[in-house]
């Protein structure tokens, strides 16, 4: 079955398979800078989220993160009338629930940073390919190729070096991080889907309409009232890559296959072990550089393999 495309060459019905099944050069660069803007988004947020987690809570920092975008977006819409049609949605059951779903992970996400090492954390979540690559199967009727399996095995491989699986890490926050990989992987499929017919603007507006209120249940104060001067900096951290983090990811989604993006996110590993190591003087584990060392490796036999012709 040939798949058809509207005018902005978005495919919106057919074999997905067959859209998406030879990836061209510039579409795995235009992946790999989409998430490399992605990773350095999520980190900016997580320094943001540690350096808030003193003075507000996890729903506090996250409706601030959403009233933002929201704000952002409108203003934009207001300035380019072509992103008002976004504005509209088109599919709104499937909007629901992958935000729905996003707001439990990002919670729990949000959560964990307060609990575990930035490293551990980001290190845990990394179960997401898995799931993904299951996932993707079925419900996109993408292929899992050699590349891209190898990848997620690498990516696995590292993981458990950096863990080191034992006692220590069986801990209650462990299990929540791997609760949230899963929740991340339903929406990465989601995701995927409402980028073959909505805009990069309408699932980002909706991502942040429609967890603003669910944030807000969970606040219980004028919270803004507590805003101090030293606040200002993490809090547009917090706006900025929040928003700016989705818009890359949703991007890379749009121009790869969900099982050929996922793994990418991987290097956020090494990148957020730097930074906790920099920011706040956690040890630098040559285990999570040996991990990193698999994940890499993997992910550029992945890409070689893309690249190569179908």
């Amino acid at each position: 079955m040939k798949a058809s495309r509207n005018e902005g060459g978005r495919v919106i019905g057919g074999d997905v398979h067959i859209a998406w099944s030879a990836v061209p050069h510039r579409s795995i660069l235009a992946v790999v800078l989409w998430m490399s803007g992605a990773l350095l988004a999520f980190s900016a947020t997580a320094i943001a989220v540690r350096a808030l987690a003193s003075t507000f809570s996890i729903f506090e920092m996250l409706a601030v993160r959403n009233a933002a975008g929201v704000l952002i977006l409108l203003l934009l819409a207001l300035v380019k009338p072509e992103l008002r049609p976004g504005l509209k949605p088109r599919r709104f059951k499937l909007h629901l629930a992958r935000n729905v779903l996003h707001f439990a992970g990002t919670d729990g996400w949000a959560f964990g940073l307060t609990l575990l090492p930035l490293a551990t954390v980001f290190a845990l979540e990394f179960t997401t390919p898995a799931w993904v690559a299951l996932l993707a199967i079925p419900l996109l009727n993408e292929t899992m190729t050699r590349g891209r399996l190898v990848a997620v095995i690498l990516g696995f491989i590292g993981i458990l070096i950096i863990l080191r699986p034992g006692m220590e890490t069986l801990q209650p926050a462990s299990f929540l991080m791997l609760g949230v990989a899963f929740c991340f992987a339903l929406v990465a499929i989601m995701t995927k889907r409402l980028t073959m017919t909505e805009s990069t603007f309408a699932i980002l507006f909706f991502m942040n309409l429609l967890q603003l209120p669910m944030n807000l249940l969970g606040v219980s104060r004028a919270f803004w009232l507590q805003v101090q001067t030293s606040h200002v900096v993490p809090l547009i951290g917090i706006c900025l890559g929040g928003l700016l983090s989705h818009y890359c990811l949703t991007n890379a989604y749009r121009r790869g296959d969900a099982t050929m993006v996922v793994p990418l996110d991987f290097m956020r590993i090494p990148l957020i072990a730097f930074v906790g190591w920099q920011f706040y003087g956690e040890a630098l584990d040559p285990y999570v550089f040996l991990g990193s060392f698999c994940i890499i490796v993997g992910l550029l036999y992945s890409l070689h393999r893309e690249a190569k012709p179908a």
